[in-house]
């Protein structure tokens, strides 16, 4: 088995030592080709140089038969590699926010380091926790069940009684409930672990999945197709199980950001993210964490206000097609008061370059964002590159208008805590000018009530 790593935007050569045979590089691309993010031709995750392979902007595992490549994520790709540990560490924080998995930054640390790829941290991460939480003890409810016993139990199936046990007057069709384990939940546990079973390289981590078998060897055991995700309800009873509800849906999913699949189990496991989403969704987590104590709420991909409609001369028109979706809308009492827009992208910070880098495009975009939100307070929010803070890079005003377009970047090489800190200042330092408040003080004051909310 090949395994290779590269970050976004980096080349893997093919044929040559350190890289893919052709034929590995031919079954990567077949693999990408039918991979529900791989686009036309794959082309969405890798493209083939014939010398090399060029990796794009997914990150995750992209596995075929005898091989499989690790992508990571990196904001410059002029800027020299980093440790991979260190990315992977960042890349499962990532996750961890965008998915709820309630990893916390010391587990992401703890999983990333030694580990060879994002779907080793990913399925140890799962072998430890839920064997710790059956060690608890295992969720369990009524079922319904019907049986012909020598002695009542329940009630009587009066009809099956007089009709199919009419000549066994020895039976009773009895109808009960059953205590059991045996439920949807235990059997997509139990289907994860044996899926996982197959796919991990790592000695240590098939041990724990072959003590989770014995443990769940009661259960059910169902092919991935039959599944029962919807009948699952996640209740005060069996709370502490949704975090390993939804890494099991990552793992064993067909989701458009969670995996890709062989049927058959002989290529292994494609896990792969599209890394502008991942970076909106934790983005996203982040500032609700921030804003939790404050009146304003955070809409991910909300809105929806459409551009254009039919025209009167007489009346204001009404939008009916080419529907918005803004990344971020902060609200309060239902006003929109900021839109924020994320890119997963460096952001110059020449001061020499009047633009910063930032696309026509966008700007564009962010100018109708604030004619249809009535929205005088926008951000274009990117990552800041390894060894940049975070903190408003500069601000734009709208010729003709008082509209504000601030640049932002928050950095992601620190804790996770640390970064819903500096977006709050970031949020504070917009809206501070639009509302004279103590909840809204400028950058660094004392008096931010944003920022002690992340203190």
């Amino acid at each position: 088995m090949t395994h290779r790593a590269v970050c976004e935007w980096g080349k893997v050569a093919v044929g040559r030592p350190g890289g893919f045979t052709e034929a590995q590089a031919r079954a990567l691309m077949a693999a990408a080709s039918t991979h529900p993010l791989g686009g036309a031709d794959g082309g969405a995750i890798l493209s083939d140089h014939r010398h090399h392979l060029r990796a794009k902007q997914m990150v995750g595992v992209l596995a075929a038969p005898g091989c499989s490549l690790e992508i990571l994520p990196k904001v410059d790709p002029e800027a020299p590699d980093e440790d991979a540990p260190t990315v992977r560490r960042r890349l499962v924080s990532l996750i961890d926010l965008a998915l709820g998995l309630d990893i916390g930054d010391g587990g992401a640390a703890a999983m990333a380091h030694g580990a060879d790829s994002l779907l080793e941290v990913l399925i140890r991460l799962f072998a430890e926790r839920l064997l710790a939480q059956t060690r608890r003890g295992l969720p369990r409810q009524y079922l319904a069940c019907e049986d012909d016993l020598p002695a009542l139990r329940g009630r009587l199936d009066v009809t099956r009684q007089f009709t199919v046990n009419a000549v066994r007057p020895d039976r009773l069709a009895c109808r009960f409930d059953v205590l059991s384990h045996d439920i949807a939940l235990m059997r997509i546990m139990a289907a994860t672990v044996v899926s996982l079973g197959k796919r991990t390289r790592v000695p240590a981590t098939r041990r724990l999945l072959d003590e989770l078998r014995f443990v769940l060897a009661d259960v059910t055991l169902l092919p991935p197709s039959a599944l029962p995700w919807s009948a699952v309800r996640i209740d005060r009873t069996n709370h502490s199980w949704q975090s390993l509800f939804r890494l099991a849906r990552l793992l064993m999913g067909r989701e458009w950001q969670a995996t890709g699949h062989d049927a058959a189990g002989h290529a292994g496991t494609s896990l792969l993210f599209p890394m502008e989403r991942l970076f909106e969704d934790a983005v996203a987590a982040l500032l609700r964490r921030s804003l939790a104590n404050s009146d304003i709420e955070v809409v991910a991909q909300g809105g929806l206000r459409h551009c254009l409609g039919d025209w009167h001369e007489d009346g204001l028109c009404q939008g009916a097609v080419f529907q918005t979706r803004p990344d971020l809308l902060l609200r309060r009492r239902g006003k929109v008061i900021a839109v924020i827009d994320t890119k997963w992208k460096r952001l110059c910070a020449d001061p020499l370059d009047r633009k910063h880098g930032v696309s026509q495009a966008d700007v564009y975009q962010m100018m109708a964002y604030a004619r249809l939100y009535e929205c005088e307070r926008l951000m274009l929010l990117y990552p800041a590159a390894p060894g940049a803070g975070s903190g408003e890079v500069r601000r734009f005003g709208v010729h003709g208008g008082r509209e504000m377009i601030a640049l932002g970047r928050v950095a992601l090489t620190g804790t996770m805590s640390r970064a819903a800190g500096d977006l709050a200042v970031l949020v504070g330092g917009i809206l501070a000018e639009r509302r004279q408040d103590s909840r809204f003080a400028p950058p660094g004051s004392p008096m931010n009530a944003l920022g002690r909310t992340c203190d």
